[in-house]
């Protein structure tokens, strides 16, 4: 019972991380390039990403959490581990350590600049943000096709 609590609350992690990824990056960011002047656009995305945030620290915990939980006590440890896991781990760190990048630089200069008024600043650090969370989409995509036929292979 508790293994399928552990690997549900996974999978959700996952799905709130890199499904909002995909439709910011997907969907919401190119509306609102072609519907919104800059100065709304950053102030747009500032407030959203202010509020997906939070959910992505708290997905970060419990992904690295269960993660670790599972690979000890239903796979016997990282020398009993298969490939996939291993894989899906590193993916995982280099997207969780992508994102405290993002969260603590490009994000921390996006909000500074919307308070500010500085519309280029914003729309720099938003380029930055733009390009990282691109990469963490592909590497979340990966992972989630490793988690569904890893074990398979």
């Amino acid at each position: 019972m508790i293994a399928a609590i552990v690997l549900a609350l996974h999978v959700l992690a996952a799905v709130v991380w890199v499904g909002g990824m995909v439709f910011a990056y997907v969907m919401l960011r190119p509306v609102a390039a072609t519907l919104l002047e800059p100065p709304l656009r950053l102030q747009l995305w500032s407030a959203v990403f202010e509020r997906f945030f939070p959910w992505v620290w708290a997905a970060v915990v419990a992904l690295l959490g269960t993660g670790l939980w599972m690979i000890f006590a239903l796979f016997g440890g990282f020398a009993e581990a298969r490939w996939h896991v291993h894989l899906m781990l590193a993916l995982g760190v280099l997207m969780m350590l992508l994102f405290i990048h993002l969260f603590f630089a490009p994000y921390r200069r996006l909000r500074m600049a919307v308070a500010a008024g500085d519309w280029p600043a914003g729309g720099k650090a938003l380029g930055r943000i733009r390009r990282i969370v691109a990469v963490n989409t592909v590497l979340g995509v990966i992972v989630v096709a490793v988690a569904a036929a890893g074990r398979y292979l």
